[in-house]
């Protein structure tokens, strides 16, 4: 029998299909065009444009690397128990390793040619002189490192479950179990208790510490904490991986509800007056698909959690700042707050507009809303109010701490207080019309993706992903013809109204023949099979 037969024929697989080669193109004109974007916006030396760009991209990759190994294999496990096939596999010699690591190579081959189509980019600013060779190849090391660790999270994770929402929730915990809280804990005990050293042993399984260690400054005092928190990191992922391979040939049948959670659990739920029961009645009394798309109580609480997150972050930063965190000086950290809050929002909101819908879709669960009385306009309406049950009092929030920090740029900038109040009010603006637009986009594109995934990359492509690289190859051509004519480029304010006017228009573009198609074509779009609709 070939060794480990189910990778061979994955690869094999997945190196035919366009998609492979499309997406490591697609990264590396992006890596291209952020590196360009910094070298041409900056005045400083060579050297040290050079290290912004590396440690820039650096950042970004890092970030590609945690999120985009997660999401590859959140749901490839699970979704095979929800379809009944993984048990067709253990019928053969198959051994759960073969399974994890057949499942590991499909889903990371697309994420690994785009890491990989990163790395010349990266070698850039080494022949500029502004980076050694020690520092690109443990950039290179913890990068890669970082991939397949993310992947193995998402792996463990999809294992042990077989809903998607819950596969996706479990792995983000788990990340932050392993990289982030034992982290926090050692920077906390830091900060708040000076006399108690820095503990960087709780660091090592945390990859932006390790990221942070390749500078040549920091490695040098620090290399046995480097090469350490490679090994934790490593052995972490090991771990997690035969852990899956252990857990997938005794977890892949179906047991029932009572099995599973136990009688006395599924007694107190089934009770008239449970919280949860009560819930899901007051919701199925306003619409039924509202009762569907919002059966969860706790999902509000999630979106809450992340800007008590990012308010946390907040109130660091202030106290780093200390008597400076009103001034000027502290302008960054109010703009770096208000954009964690913005990408945040908007990407959850993309999530869930699309994702729900592309699951029903997918499981055949249209086919018997839309043979019931109810309506298209009970099932968007219902939709929208399980948006606004999620989403809408946080994105109140957001609004009004970005507002705050408005005001305390106006009272605490020295000049150009037109320019910050145009450039403050342009930015809520349009969050608000992003986020009108992820809506009605996510709702079409939930049912025009050819799965719940592809949805939400859709509709995050055209309201966020288009625009921005739009306004990116407009600040790189205005530079690069300053620098060719020698003359000033155009004002801030040019900026600042170029990309207002650009992201409304795409808003524009995207979601009015999105909110059409839905009232008018919603049955034939739900009907048809994914291939046709691409």
């Amino acid at each position: 029998m070939t060794f480990l037969p189910i990778v061979a024929r994955e690869l094999r697989v997945a190196a035919r299909r366009k998609g492979t080669f499309k997406a490591r193109t697609v990264v590396a004109l992006g890596a291209i065009a952020v590196g360009l974007l910094l070298y041409i916006g900056s005045d400083a030396p060579a050297e040290i444009t050079s290290k912004r760009i590396f440690i820039g991209l650096q950042v970004l990759t890092m970030l590609f690397c945690l999120m985009a190994g997660r999401g590859a294999t959140a749901d490839c496990l699970s979704e095979e128990k929800r379809e009944g096939t993984l048990g067709l596999l253990f019928l053969t010699d198959l051994k759960g390793y073969d399974i994890v690591l057949g499942k590991l190579a499909a889903t990371s081959l697309n994420g690994f040619y785009c890491l990989l189509a990163v790395f010349p980019v990266m070698a850039v600013p080494l022949l500029m002189g502004g980076i050694t060779n020690g520092e690109f190849w443990r950039a290179v090391l913890a990068l890669a490192n970082t991939f397949v660790f993310s992947l193995s999270v998402g792996m463990v994770a999809s294992a042990f479950s077989r809903d998607a929402r819950r596969a996706m929730g479990a792995n983000l915990l788990l990340l932050l179990l392993i990289a982030a809280i034992p982290g926090a804990a050692a920077s906390a005990a830091a900060f708040f208790l000076p006399t108690h050293p820095f503990y960087s042993e709780l660091m090592f399984s945390c990859p932006p510490y390790l990221l942070y260690l390749c500078d040549d400054s920091n490695y040098k005092f620090h290399r046995p904490d480097f090469w350490c928190s490679v090994g934790v990191i490593h052995f972490i992922t090991w771990l997690l991986l035969g852990i899956a391979s252990f857990a997938v040939p005794r977890m892949w049948q179906e047991r029932s509800r009572v099995q599973a959670r136990g009688p006395t659990h599924v007694e107190s739920e089934n009770r008239a007056g449970s919280p949860d029961r009560r819930h899901r009645r007051r919701l199925l009394d306003i619409n039924a698909f509202y009762w569907l798309a919002a059966r969860s109580r706790f999902k509000p609480l999630q979106v809450w959690a992340l800007l008590l997150f990012i308010a946390g972050w907040w109130l660091f930063a202030m106290f780093q700042f200390g008597s400076l965190w009103l001034s000027e000086s502290s302008s960054g950290t109010n703009i770096a707050t208000a954009i964690m809050i913005n990408v945040g929002l908007k990407l959850w909101i993309a999530l869930e507009a699309s994702r729900p819908l592309a699951e029903n879709r997918k499981s055949g669960g249209f086919e018997l809303l839309l043979s019931t009385p109810l309506t298209v306009g009970d099932i968007l309406r219902g939709q929208w109010l399980a948006l606004k049950r999620q989403f809408l009092l946080p994105t109140v929030a957001g609004l009004v701490a970005m507002v705050i920090f408005m005001a305390s740029a106006w009272n605490h900038s020295s000049e150009n207080h037109d320019v910050i109040l145009i450039g403050w009010l342009g930015a809520i603006l349009m969050f608000i019309v992003d986020v009108a637009a992820l809506i009605y986009v996510g709702i079409y594109c939930g049912l025009v993706g050819n799965n719940p995934n592809h949805a939400t990359v859709l509709v995050i492509s055209r309201i966020i992903i288009a625009p921005a690289a739009v306004f990116g190859a407009f600040v790189i051509l205005s530079n690069v013809q300053r620098i060719a004519s020698g003359a000033p480029g155009p004002p801030f304010i040019v900026y600042v109204c170029f990309w207002f006017l650009l992201g409304l228009a795409t808003d524009l573009f995207y979601a009015i023949p999105a909110r059409r198609k839905l009232h008018t074509q919603f049955r034939r779009l739900a009907g048809q099979e994914p291939r046709k609709r691409a």
